[in-house]
């Protein structure tokens, strides 16, 4: 994970995140498993790219699985944050749905790292700690689903199956953390507005 993808916008990455040792580390991991995957990344291999000693991890992680639940965590409540504070912004429908769209894509996309991790490492986190986790990606199915419901009760938007287009829109915000490359042509705002733009496509809204 690039310093740069974690500086953008913040003034430091994860500062949430405490003690400054606790803080590198969990850095490091987000690097570690966006580039080898969970499972293939040793507490080692962490720890290495923190600049400490293995048994320095465990001061402030008692496990791996502690460090990508707490990724999970901080990752999945700013994406609803994003989410649910762009959906607020529009008046209709539809501007509501292009914004929500937007923000969300932006954040994958300029976020790819640790988007990556925190939407497709879902499967390594324990029981209890999945369930915590698939009830805040409820919440934000919630947002997108309330908008299209809007939508539709207004006559602006043509849905059929308004649950199974939630989980289109958001399938396609979050694919944004597979292939997105900061070196690529597009920025993080241009894939934001195309995305926006398709999705009221897919919807039909009325203009």
């Amino acid at each position: 994970m690039s310093t740069a993808e974690d500086m953008t916008g913040e003034d430091m990455p994860w500062g949430e995140v405490a003690p400054e040792a606790a803080r590198k580390l969990l850095v490091a991991a987000v690097e570690a498993f966006a580039e080898r995957g969970y499972h293939a990344t040793t507490t080692r291999d962490i720890a290495g790219r923190a600049g400490m000693s293995p048994a320095a991890l465990y001061i402030h992680y008692k496990t791996k699985e502690e460090l990508l639940h707490r990724i999970s965590r901080i990752g999945h409540d700013r994406a609803l944050e994003v989410l649910s504070a762009a959906s607020a912004r529009g008046t209709t429908p539809g501007e509501r749905l292009a914004d929500a769209v937007s923000s969300f894509v932006r954040w994958h996309a300029g976020r790819h790292n640790t988007a990556r991790v925190v939407q497709y490492e879902l499967d390594a986190l324990s029981e209890e700690h999945r369930t915590e986790i698939v009830e805040l990606r409820r919440r934000s199915d919630a947002v997108v689903r309330e908008i299209l419901n809007d939508g539709v009760a207004a006559g602006e938007f043509d849905v059929p199956d308004v649950p199974g287009t939630t989980l289109a829109v958001l399938s396609l915000c979050i694919d944004v953390a597979r292939w997105f490359n900061t070196g690529g042509t597009r920025t993080p705002e241009e894939v934001g507005s195309l995305y926006a733009d398709l999705v009221l496509r897919m919807v039909s809204a009325r203009k």
